[in-house]
């Protein structure tokens, strides 16, 4: 059974509170969703390792879910890492696997990085990183116009279920950047689970300072001293992601 809670982290200057739901029992699992998201989407890509012996904790990061996790002055993947760890104290976990999906994965990093001590794996998918400049990428930059049309969609719940309806490949394309041609050749169970992403998305309005975020800090990545993580790490991406996380990774 999935519970849903609301726990204010005192270690944080403003004491913000961190909305997170969990499932399951045994080895903690901190599951950091991406853009788009909030514990919604980090319990939906984990949940079914609730059943594998794994305590599956969602948490909604910083501007998702707005009313609940609000949006701090400093939303740094550094600071986000450190209320990472306040809502482990909270639980009372000394010690955790993280899990960073996409956007989720800069402070995933982080949090292994500032907080050694406090995770013991490290898992990314599809993520969102800093890419040498001499690696090629898999897909090049949305013109400005086509990001700025995006902005203004996640901004309005009726224009984003607007364009699920009448222009859903696009937004399969643009949004989960995945290849739409994709999904005819995949399983009835795939294709169940991308509708529910996006649909999940919805209300938008709820998650937009979040979304805005995401995109400020992808334009600015930076190399992380990557050999400081000294757990197991796993790093998972696909060549043909349109976001070019496979270079990244």
């Amino acid at each position: 059974m999935r519970k849903r809670h609301k726990v204010v982290c005192c270690c944080q200057p403003a004491a913000a509170p961190i909305e997170y739901q969990e499932a399951g029992s045994g080895v903690p699992l901190l599951a950091v969703h991406g853009s788009g998201g909030g514990h919604d989407q980090g319990m939906g890509f984990a949940a079914g390792l609730a059943s594998q012996g794994i305590r599956v904790i969602a948490m909604s990061r910083f501007g998702y879910l707005h009313l609940r996790t609000p949006m701090p002055a400093d939303a740094s993947a550094a600071a986000q890492a450190d209320a990472h760890v306040c809502l482990l104290d909270a639980l009372g976990i000394p010690k955790a696997a993280v899990m960073g999906g996409s956007a989720g994965a800069p402070s995933a990093r982080q949090m292994a990085i500032r907080h050694p001590d406090r995770v013991n794996a490290v898992v990314l998918l599809v993520p969102l990183a800093y890419k040498p400049p001499t690696q090629a990428d898999s897909a090049p930059p949305l013109p400005a116009w086509v990001e700025a049309l995006i902005l203004r969609v996640i901004g309005s719940d009726f224009l984003f279920w607007s364009a699920l309806h009448l222009a859903r490949d696009q937004v399969i394309k643009v949004v989960l950047a995945t290849p739409p041609e994709l999904l005819q050749k995949a399983s009835p169970q795939e294709r169940a689970q991308v509708d529910a992403m996006l649909e999940h998305i919805l209300p938008v309005s709820l998650r937009a300072e979040g979304l805005r975020s995401d995109t400020a800090v992808g334009k600015h990545l930076s190399p992380s001293p990557l050999g400081s993580i000294r757990v197991p790490t796993l790093v998972i991406s696909a060549r043909d992601d349109r976001y070019g996380t496979y270079a990244s990774a």
